[in-house]
């Protein structure tokens, strides 16, 4: 069964937010390769939701690696950092 990592940043501006949005848009496939699914929702100016799903709690483990790279190069511009992971019981697509 997969397992997801949900992350929600609240950026101090706008333009962090929207640097980090295309930043991930554009490079978040491959420094993630194990990843079955990536997810990126921008909910406001200053709020993305990334979701990340993976076969298992190992693939995700070893992508923390490039996640903490990822997420350390940018701590300066985070206003809240909220990060969740859980076993998926739903991935629906039509």
């Amino acid at each position: 069964m997969s397992v997801a990592r949900i992350t929600k940043i609240t950026f101090k501006s706008k333009e962090s937010c929207d640097e980090m949005v295309e930043s991930y848009v554009s490079n978040a496939p491959g420094e993630f390769p194990e990843a079955e699914q990536l997810l990126h929702v921008k909910i406001d100016d200053n709020t993305a939701i990334a979701i990340s799903l993976y076969k298992d709690d190992d693939a995700m483990e070893r992508a923390s690696a490039a996640r903490d790279k990822r997420m350390g190069a940018r701590q300066d511009n985070y206003e809240n950092v909220e990060t969740h992971t859980g076993k998926v019981r739903l991935n629906h697509q039509n």
